[in-house]
């Protein structure tokens, strides 16, 4: 095995092959929004939108759960690139080792405390009478998961790491198809309802799972299974350094929540059944900004801890052309395409389609900014900066929503929770500009 192959993050990127090693990394993510989305199609046009809005009722637990595996996944992976990256190999595997465990075991606390207090979880969501039986057939299913969604999120951001980004697409294809196929068996063929279309999700988290750590157990790469050894400070710098991305899952999960009791308190169930078209259409168009700072993410945590200052001013440079490119290609495909997403979902159902088409041609400015924040909050989460990543990501997510969503629907109404989110972004950009200017000499990326 050659150096080059040992060491694939030592590359010296330019932009077409940075775009290409980060390109697998951007599928993998565009399937997973799709498989994500792919449940409330099915549920919407094959069950009925009571069972759609149910979904975004219990999202918010599915949001910690992600949030969990995502911080473990992101922090971890820049510690472990950084130490690859200053050749220390052996104690990178022991660090990536330590994490998979630890993601295994959140896991399965996850899946044990959730199904004792299933029915406290759910009224406390909001779930109405209506929507409960819908939300605990569902929820019941994703628990019982858990460990197999935290595992599939850790694996995808560290066969980035393992320099095999390209298995990370393959195994996400893989579970994308899988569960489009599961959920026409159980949603359609077999009239499972919801619970269908949980099973068809978990199956899904299970295939990179199992073929992951199946993958790591072999040792085909540089990274790779090995005796671990317990330091708790790994876990805590990990998840430190992690922090924005669990801030921003659990923001997620928060205004999601004052998002469905705004709807509710406006439009009623058909208001709820909307927003989670747009909340789920948001994941998806926004997976292109995620894919692609994930796959990058290594490589400036590499250059970083190697002292490369030439190939990180380089990477960084070509990432923000790269995002300001794709920022206004998702902007015109939300804008021009929205009304055919809704209908998608929503084509039996004239109210909810109206609402959603009228709330695309508002919320889709926000993906002008959304980007160039997403990837500035993994470009200081990489660089081992888990504070500025944090704040970025907690203002976008949570902060300058909840001001927003607080304040727009009192006197604009509906309006006002569509535009509750672009303003969100627009704001967080001038405090990213900010912070991308005022950590410039630190880091030394322009």
């Amino acid at each position: 095995m050659t150096g080059t192959q040992k060491k694939p993050l030592a590359e010296g990127f330019n932009a077409l092959s940075l775009i290409r090693f980060a390109f697998p990394a951007m599928v993998m993510m565009l399937f997973m929004g799709l498989y994500t989305i792919v449940d409330t199609i099915f549920v919407a046009r094959f069950v009925d939108t009571n069972a759609l809005s149910s979904i975004n009722i219990v999202c918010p637990v599915i949001n910690l759960i992600v949030g969990l595996g995502t911080m473990l996944a992101t922090g971890g992976s820049a510690v472990v690139a950084k130490k690859m990256g200053s050749g220390n190999t052996e104690e990178a595997r022991s660090n990536f080792m330590l994490i998979v465990v630890a993601g295994a075991v959140i896991g399965l606390l996850i899946t044990a405390a959730g199904l004792v207090f299933l029915d406290e979880i759910i009224w406390g969501l909001g779930a109405s009478k209506i929507l409960f039986p819908y939300c605990r057939d569902y929820l019941t299913i994703q628990l019982m998961f858990a460990a197999f969604n935290m595992m599939q999120v850790l694996y995808q951001n560290l066969f980035v790491t393992a320099g095999k980004p390209t298995l990370g697409l393959v195994l996400a294809v893989l579970a994308g198809i899988a569960n489009i196929v599961f959920d026409y068996v159980f949603i359609v063929l077999l009239q499972m309802g919801i619970r269908g279309a949980a099973i068809g999700t978990g199956i899904g988290y299970m295939i990179p799972s199992i073929i992951g750590t199946i993958f790591f157990l072999m040792k085909r790469s540089e990274l790779h299974f090995c005796k671990p050894k317990m330091d708790v400070s790994i876990l805590l710098k990990s998840c430190s350094n992690g922090a924005s991305e669990m801030v921003s899952q659990c923001s997620t999960a928060i205004t999601t929540f004052l998002f469905n009791v705004t709807m509710m308190k406006l439009l009623g169930e058909d208001g709820v059944a909307a927003i989670t078209v747009l909340i789920y259409s948001q994941f998806l168009l926004t997976t292109l900004y995620i894919g692609f700072s994930m796959g990058t993410a290594p490589v400036v945590s590499y250059n970083y801890g190697s002292g490369n200052v030439k190939q990180l001013k380089k990477t960084v440079r070509i990432c923000f052309s790269f995002i300001a490119g794709i920022s206004i290609f998702v902007f015109l495909l939300s804008l021009l395409g929205g009304e055919s997403i809704a209908k998608v979902f929503a084509e039996d159902n004239r109210n909810v389609f109206e609402i959603t088409k009228n709330g695309f041609r508002i919320f889709s400015f926000s993906f002008l900014f959304s980007g160039c924040n997403i990837f500035s909050s993994a470009l200081f989460t990489a660089l081992s900066n888990g504070k500025a990543s944090a704040i970025i990501s907690f203002l976008r997510t949570f902060g300058f929503i909840m001001v927003f969503l607080l304040v727009l629907p009192g006197f604009l109404e509906v309006t006002g929770v569509w535009l509750a989110v672009p303003f969100a972004e627009l704001f967080t950009l001038m405090l990213t500009v900010y912070l991308i200017c005022r950590h410039r000499k630190q880091y030394n990326y322009f």
